[in-house]
């Protein structure tokens, strides 16, 4: 006679689905977040792409604990169990292994009744548990399927192991592990495809459009900001930025552009020291450095701005990356002193180049 608990449910239910919807949109999302924020240079959406996964399990953990204390609160059913098959599915040769076990469970209160399930067994202790051998079980009672096999039982169900002989029970098997059902994985990919192009369209201006990298950060409107526009060129200067982008059809490579463009951003700021500045094809950047920061800064007006277009032309004609898809000039002093560093892309590959404060090169590393 078998045992007449059903099988244990699948999860195909409406909080199921939602469950695995939600799940996979913080996936999705969160990995075309960092994609997306590597590709355009953004530290902010890097770390919500690793931080949105890490926020989720945390949330999903604490939502998680009612239930998984009142399942420690059920004190589990312990019977004798018959081996009727086992079979190694995976593990190393050298340490516990998952095996696959086939048990006819012999409750002392209900009919017999066989599951499988799989649990990891160490190789040394595989031959007490070949064919036909009882062994110890415990399950959480209104869980029957869940059932464990105990390594270390007490000496009064050691004995009645060593001395028991149990009948083999027929069908239906039950599964240990429970199915999620082929509707609960296709929402969880729904799910993450939807997430992740939601992100792609959201940055797709800084993605896709070619001069997305050279517009400027939108103006503030307290009265420590101002900005000035024109048909060939926008200047932006803020308390803590300056930025001046040029029109269509120029270039900061250009003879004197960069002197000239320096000029808009220092000319009214009281000769404040600078962070960093950068510099791409048609846009100029320079980060002033916050009052009463201890960081090491320099003069906006001190780097060499007249060499900058032949350190540009070197790096895209001598390092190997070939027909060059984007520069990126940048100028710090991280290290005491003056650092000018040129970074281009190609179809080869990456390379850069290094130079001094006076514009002379000290560093190449052309692409690999």
């Amino acid at each position: 006679m078998t045992i007449t608990t059903s099988a244990p449910p699948t999860r195909s239910t409406p909080v199921a689905l939602a469950l695995g919807f939600l799940t996979g949109g913080v996936i999705g999302a969160a990995l075309a977040a960092f994609v997306v924020g590597c590709v355009i240079e953004s530290v902010p959406l890097c770390v919500a792409g690793v931080g949105l996964p890490v926020v989720y399990g945390l949330f999903f953990r604490l939502a998680g604990a009612p239930r998984r204390a009142r399942e420690a609160a059920v004190v589990p059913r312990t019977a004798l169990a018959v081996v009727e098959s086992r079979e190694a599915v995976e593990g190393e040769a050298t340490s516990d292994v998952a095996v696959r076990f086939d048990l006819t469970v012999a409750p002392d209160d209900v009919p017999a009744y066989r599951v499988a399930f799989t649990q990891n067994i160490n190789l040394t202790d595989l031959p007490d548990y070949r064919q036909g051998v009882v062994v110890v079980v415990q399950y959480p009672p209104d869980r029957p399927w869940r059932v464990r096999i105990v390594k270390r039982p007490t000496p009064e169900w050691e004995d009645r192991a060593a001395d028991a002989r149990l009948d083999s029970a027929p069908g239906p098997v039950l599964v240990s592990e429970s199915s999620d059902g082929c509707g609960v994985g296709f929402v969880t990919l729904l799910g993450l495809l939807l997430a992740a192009a939601g992100v792609v369209l959201l940055f797709r201006a800084d993605l896709f459009d070619g001069d997305a990298s050279d517009k400027p950060p939108a103006s503030s409107s307290s009265p420590s900001s101002s900005s000035s526009s024109s048909s060939s060129s926008s200047t932006v200067v803020s308390s803590a930025y300056g930025t001046v982008t040029l029109g269509p059809n120029q270039s900061f490579l250009a003879k004197g552009e960069l002197r000239r463009a320096v000029g808009l951003l220092t000319k009214d700021t009281d000769s404040r020291a600078a962070l960093t500045v950068v510099v791409k094809d048609r846009l100029l950047s320079i980060v002033y450095a916050p009052t009463g920061s201890t960081a090491t800064t320099f003069d906006p007006d001190s780097p060499p701005y007249d060499r900058f277009p032949a350190l540009v032309e070197e790096a895209r004609s001598g390092l190997g990356v070939g027909s060059p898809q984007t520069w990126q000039l940048t100028v710090e002093r991280l290290t005491g002193s003056l650092t000018v560093r040129v970074g281009v892309t190609g179809p080869e590959g990456a390379a850069s180049l290094e130079a001094n404060g006076q514009g002379k090169v000290v560093r190449r590393t052309p692409a690999h």
